[in-house]
């Protein structure tokens, strides 16, 4: 991984909710995420985020992490104007197939693993 502040935190796995870390795992779910490790909120909430995944067993190779630089116009890097990044941290959640399902941008509510895990309930994968 490129993004720093995506590596897992000390975070005790029994700090966890079962209930989000099976959402988590659940399927085969592949996590984007845009951030800067000279970003504020990416420092605050990437390595939870980086310690559930891994607590929930999500390999590397679900897992895409694209760094974000500040231009004169906003955000840059890859996959910025394609996923629509204005804000970071953001993390995209797709099927294998490429389909989007949830998608925590920057302040929402709760961390960022309970709130995916919150948006993944009753996901119908492949309807």
């Amino acid at each position: 991984m490129t993004l720093e502040t995506l590596d897992p935190d000390a975070a005790d796995v029994a700090e966890f909710d079962p209930a989000v870390l099976d959402a988590l795992s659940a399927t085969d779910y592949r996590f984007k995420v845009w951030g800067g490790d000279w970003c504020i909120d990416c420092q605050r909430q990437l390595p939870a985020f980086g310690a559930a995944l891994a607590a929930a067993g999500v390999t590397d190779d679900r897992i895409e992490d694209f760094p974000v630089t500040k231009g004169p116009n906003g955000k840059e890097g890859e996959g910025v104007e394609e996923y629509g990044i204005e804000l970071i941290p953001t993390v995209v959640v797709e099927t294998a197939e490429g389909q989007e399902v949830a998608r925590f941008v920057e302040e929402a509510d709760g961390s960022i693993a309970e709130f995916l895990a919150r948006e993944l309930e009753g996901v119908e994968v492949g309807a």
